[in-house]
């Protein structure tokens, strides 16, 4: 038999083991991979509390497009008088049916600013409405959603 190569080269030694670079390279992806799965994995009391926000806002604005079309007083109520009622819309004609509950579990809701006598939020009918804003709490997660008066309901900074 005839040695492929002389004894010591480089190529008569077996290769043991990973060079530097490559483990290197292999922890670099594991903390990646982590990263973004960790970072995709979000609280299901912050996501349940995102969508209610986003569901309020729409309803929001429907009511208020309907009070400009329609020349009524509108507005949002949290709570309503109807056992049940999470929150209610006052001053829309009976044909608009909004929904009046959380799709989830139930959202304690504060309006800023409110007082004894308009406990909620005005709507309309005029089409620039005070600057409004309501705080959205589930368990510990909290949000506001607002409008300076002109633009539509949205989630807002915290001041």
């Amino acid at each position: 038999m005839t040695p492929t190569s002389a004894p010591g080269s480089e190529l008569g030694r077996a290769r043991r083991g990973f060079t530097l670079i490559e483990l290197l390279v292999v922890v670099a992806l594991i903390a990646i991979v982590s990263a973004t799965v960790t970072l995709s994995l979000r609280d299901p009391t912050e996501l349940q509390l995102q969508r209610e926000a986003q569901r309020l806002a729409a309803l929001l604005e429907t009511a208020r497009a309907e009070s400009r079309a329609s020349g009524l007083t509108v507005s949002w109520v949290p709570k309503g008088l109807k056992s049940g009622d999470d929150f209610r819309f006052d001053g829309l004609p009976r044909t608009l049916q909004l929904p009046t509950r959380w799709l989830g579990d139930p959202v304690a809701v504060q309006v800023e600013n409110a007082t004894a006598a308009n406990p909620g939020v005005s709507l309309g009918p005029e089409p620039i409405i005070p600057a409004q804003r309501l705080r959205l709490q589930l368990g510990d997660q909290s949000l506001v959603l607002g409008t300076d008066g002109l633009s539509a309901f949205d989630v807002v900074a915290p001041q």
